[in-house]
């Protein structure tokens, strides 16, 4: 069944090779885990399923088994009475029972060893989980420890070479050439701002000039004033 042949490659794959191959170890880890998990509880339902029908079988033969001693009684009944027609019919009745017994019977130990192989699928893919999980839990220490050294080397290394020293040096010299600029900014709209006052100033005297001029030459040409 296909059930049994997917718990089979997953009982002969290699974890380790597996692991060892992939990409990304972890992930593959915990997905082989979830895999054997829902297969297991596949083969536990299975199990309880073939469990149930082996019972259901081994009722039904014994039904069988008891109706045919009950058809012997009967056609022994009838030939102490000497009536062989219902001594042969009784005789048939029984044979019938009796075939049908024997097919239950057959069915009853297919139906076992189908029950047996799932029990012992379940308890081998069980056993090969409990390994799955540990190894995996191995492994994702093992990740994590070998992911810490790394950071922990990177930062070695770090301050050995002085990188961390350099890279506070320009933090700073950022910060201060951030701190000049804007300095230099608020300083030139000062300036400008200064500059637009006193032309505005000029402006006003220069206007206030003309004005005199203008009247100054009104009054020594009235005429020149008439016509303006």
């Amino acid at each position: 069944m296909a059930l049994l042949e997917r718990v089979s490659t997953l009982l002969r794959a290699n974890i380790n090779d597996l692991l060892s191959k992939a990409e990304d170890p972890e992930k593959l880890a915990r997905q082989l885990v979830l895999d054997m998990e829902n297969q297991l509880m596949q083969v536990k339902t299975q199990v309880a399923i073939a469990i149930a029908d082996q019972h259901l079988l081994l009722k039904k033969k014994t039904e069988q088994e008891e109706m045919h001693t009950q058809w012997l009684r009967k056609a022994e009944l009838a030939v102490t009475k000497q009536q062989d027609d219902l001594a042969r019919a009784a005789l048939e009745r029984a044979l019938s029972h009796q075939r049908l017994a024997e097919g239950l019977a057959q069915q009853h130990g297919d139906q076992t060893a189908e029950a047996d192989t799932l029990r012992q699928a379940y308890t081998r893919l069980q056993q090969k989980l409990n390994e799955t999980q540990a190894r995996v839990e191995l492994l994702t220490a093992q990740l994590r420890r070998n992911r810490a050294a790394q950071k922990a080397r990177a930062a070695q290394t770090m301050l050995e070479n002085g990188n961390g020293e350099r890279k506070l040096a320009r933090l700073v010299a950022k910060v201060d050439e951030g701190a000049s600029r804007n300095h230099g900014a608020r300083t030139l709209l000062a300036v400008a701002s200064s500059e637009t006052l006193d032309e505005r100033f000029a402006s006003m005297e220069q206007n206030d000039q003309i004005e005199a001029l203008l009247l100054e030459l009104k009054e020594r040409q009235p005429r020149l004033a008439v016509h303006s």
